[in-house]
């Protein structure tokens, strides 16, 4: 059974950060292509950033780029999210994903449609 669980979220002033972690077991960890998405209240759940099995390739929302890092430990089954410069905006349920083994690269499919698994979230709230 595939289990996601994130960590690290909380309350942050406008312009701090903050290191996601997502703790993942029961998958081949370093063959599935690994992301984050995230959900405001009201919102449908977004794209933030995803990352290559292989490591090569990262993707991120326009939103987020130069200011998100995405990134995994494959000998740790980990994956993170280094959060700069958060802004009100950034506000939401944070959540890890997984695609299936050598899935479809987020390049070419970033919809949360297509993810099979899931974390359960964890929230980040940024203060003004």
């Amino acid at each position: 059974q595939v289990q996601l669980v994130e960590s690290g979220g909380g309350l942050v002033q406008a312009g701090g950060s903050l290191r996601l972690s997502c703790a993942a077991s029961g998958l081949a960890f370093s063959s599935n292509p690994m992301g984050w998405f995230r959900q405001a209240p009201g919102k449908e759940r977004e794209f933030v950033g995803g990352i290559s099995w292989s490591m090569s390739s990262t993707y991120y929302s326009d939103s987020v780029k130069g200011r998100f890092t995405i990134s995994r430990d494959n000998a740790k089954n980990t994956l993170y999210l280094q959060m700069n410069t958060l802004k009100p905006e950034d506000t939401a349920v944070y959540y890890c994903a997984a695609k299936r083994r050598y899935g479809t690269s987020w390049g070419v499919q970033k919809s949360a449609e297509f993810v099979p698994y899931w974390g359960q979230g964890t929230q980040v709230t940024v203060s003004s």
